[in-house]
């Protein structure tokens, strides 16, 4: 397994865990977040993010070229309010990763358009990555 790859699987357990002390470890201090609500930048924004969020991703499928990571992915959204799972779907994130650190994270609706964002296809996906 690569090392940007076990970055972003340690990045996205650490999101998973709200460990937030480990998840500003693994993020540039400037991490661009790119979403459905627009793009931001910084640690701050990222902990308010995953304050917020109440998203736990599984993942299904890794590709990797050079520093650019997309994982193929399960998302639940649980209600702070009730703890109950309103919403899940199925999404795809991509990450960039520079001197052992995500610099960038964004989150797409489907595979295939993270994976041409990234310029990759099908064959950049690396096996027993998940």
């Amino acid at each position: 397994m690569s090392s940007s790859i076990a970055i972003v699987q340690g990045w996205q357990a650490a999101a998973n865990d709200q460990n937030i002390d480990r998840l500003l470890e693994l993020s540039a201090p400037d991490i661009a977040i790119i979403g459905p609500r627009g793009r931001g930048s910084g640690h701050q924004l990222l902990r308010e993010w995953i304050a917020r969020a109440g998203l736990t991703l599984s993942t299904r499928r890794a590709f990797q070229h050079g520093d650019t990571v997309v994982l193929a992915q399960h998302g639940t959204w649980l209600s702070s309010a009730t703890g109950g799972v309103p919403s899940d779907a199925t999404l795809a994130s991509r990450f960039r990763v520079r001197d052992e650190q995500v610099i960038e994270f964004e989150r797409y609706d489907d595979l295939a358009s993270a994976l041409a964002a990234a310029g990759m296809c099908e064959t950049d996906e690396q096996p027993s990555a998940t």
